[in-house]
């Protein structure tokens, strides 16, 4: 098998299993350490997916974390055994740790070089999406909570380079990768420059400011805004059998100002049914009707995904208190609160208690609605009225206070038109955005391929053949085991005494 390997790899280069070349899992040897030491501490969440940086702001005393934690020392390298951590690495070396020492989350398995290896080298290796895959593809455990084994570490096979070019290598990849990240940094740059751009459109919008020129244009055929009120407050007594409770001048003081035929209104006086979904876990099924909670909702469309299912007979009954029907406002009100989605579906779905289902009176336009309440002016107030720490709830009666500013029926058409050429336009820049960001990481990924089959940086025939390293690696870990061994025994015979 290993000479099968040595084929593809440049003269010079060895082959060799993980654990012929360092200690898996280490035990802490805290001979002659003080209880009181403080050693770096690092949960799980302070490793950062790809780069590998690690954040050692906390700290603990030893006799705090020496039981029940991993223990590491300078120089390590850190590897995630854990489901959720494995998509994009959580993989690190453990550097700048106080007193040389760190305790951590249990779910990692720790990798203990001997010496004349580079850390950074076998870093960058174990980083490769191929080696990230093929540890996903023999986690063992439950469903619930898979597991990287420490077998499949200790039996890793990896490449071994002479110790200068180990080096050499390391070099290249960090020169190509500095250049990388810039691109991906101007990358991302501008995403952040085209949401500012996308929530100034919204905010122009429903200022008037957007379809000034159209109302000029368009002059004659203005309705004014009380009649356009009268109209609306007409159909909403007709629905509740109740009277809009009307803004007051003190109300609106504050807010921005409208063109003169556009109102400001609350949502509770636009939406005659304002529901949400059951406030209960209720049965799921593998197979049956959509129950969606609030991360399914998007202001570009519902994720049915990854939705839960729940059985007609269920539907039916959620269904006498909270029905979304074609045309209502889907409305976020757990978790993520304040994200508006217009239901354009002809399917039959229920909701759960994080999302609010509003009715709307006819006489609005229920795209404009849609787009208002993504506005940052309205998404502002979503998040005031959104109250808990733990479980965020942006409630019912709350929700319905949000202020709006609203024009007559035939500009929130024009609005509509507006803004979706312009969310069009985000779309498409957006994807473009995110295909070259997808082509920097398989740039990432090719330049970390070409590295370990010895094709990155030219090969040094003066360098002493790896074989030679591998032997006094295997000699010096041969020593070690003999001294463990020895400290073992003369321990038993001093137990025996």
């Amino acid at each position: 098998m290993i000479e099968e390997k040595l084929l593809k790899f440049p003269k010079g280069w060895a082959s060799a299993q993980l654990a012929e070349i360092s200690e898996i899992n280490p035990k802490f040897d805290g001979q002659g350490i003080h209880e009181d030491t403080v050693v770096s501490f690092l949960p799980m969440r302070y490793v950062e997916e790809i780069t590998g940086r690690i954040d050692l702001s906390q700290t603990k005393r030893l006799f705090e974390v020496k039981k029940g934690y991993t223990s590491f020392v300078e120089g390590d390298l850190l590897f995630a055994k854990i489901t959720p951590c494995m998509e994009n690495g959580k993989i690190a070396i453990a550097q700048g740790l106080r007193n040389g020492i760190g305790f951590g989350s249990t779910e990692f398995h720790v990798i203990r070089l001997y010496e004349l290896l580079s850390q950074k080298f076998f870093f960058f290796f174990l980083v490769q999406e191929g080696i990230r895959k093929d540890a996903q593809r023999n986690m063992t455990g439950s469903a619930g909570q898979l597991r990287v084994p420490a077998n499949f570490i200790r039996l890793l096979d990896v490449p071994l380079p002479p110790f200068p070019e180990q080096h050499r290598i390391v070099a290249k990849i960090e020169e190509l990768f500095t250049k990388l990240d810039a691109g991906v940094e101007a990358l991302k740059k501008l995403k952040a420059q085209l949401k500012r751009y996308r929530q100034a459109v919204l905010k122009y919008a429903f200022e008037g400011k957007l379809t000034q020129e159209w109302r000029i244009s368009d002059k004659g055929k203005v309705q004014s805004g009380n009649d356009y009120l009268r109209e609306i407050s007409e159909e909403w007594l007709t629905k509740t059998k109740n009277k809009i409770k009307k803004l007051t001048a003190l109300d609106i003081s504050n807010l921005p100002r409208l063109p003169s035929n556009w109102i400001w209104v609350r949502l509770g006086d636009l939406a005659w049914s304002v529901k949400d979904g059951p406030h209960y876990s209720p049965p799921y099924v593998n197979q049956g009707i959509p129950f969606i909670t609030g991360g399914n909702v998007r202001p570009t469309g519902v994720d049915f995904s990854n939705a839960k299912r729940i059985t007609p007979e269920l539907y039916e009954k959620l269904s006498q208190r909270c029905k979304p029907e074609k045309g209502d406002i889907l409305y976020t009100k757990g978790g993520t609160t304040g994200i508006a989605r217009v239901n354009t579906y002809d399917y039959e779905f229920n909701v759960w208690v994080h999302v609010a289902v509003l009715k709307l009176v006819s006489q609005v336009e229920p795209f404009y609605i849609q787009h208002a309440l993504n506005s940052p002016f309205c998404y502002a107030q979503a998040q005031k009225f959104t109250h808990g720490v733990g479980n965020q709830d942006l409630g019912l009666t709350r929700m319905v206070n949000i202020i709006l500013s609203l024009p007559p029926r035939d500009e929130q058409k024009e609005i509509i038109k507006r803004v979706e050429e312009h969310s069009s336009i985000h779309v498409e820049t957006e994807k473009v955005l995110e295909q070259t960001l997808k082509q920097s990481e398989r740039l990432r990924q090719s330049i970390l391929k070409k590295a370990f089959e010895g094709k990155l940086v030219p090969q040094d025939p003066t360098d002493e053949p790896a074989e030679k390293l591998l032997e006094r690696i295997k000699a010096e870990k041969a020593k070690k085991e003999a001294e463990i061994k020895r400290g073992r025994k003369r321990s038993n015979q001093m137990e025996l005494v």
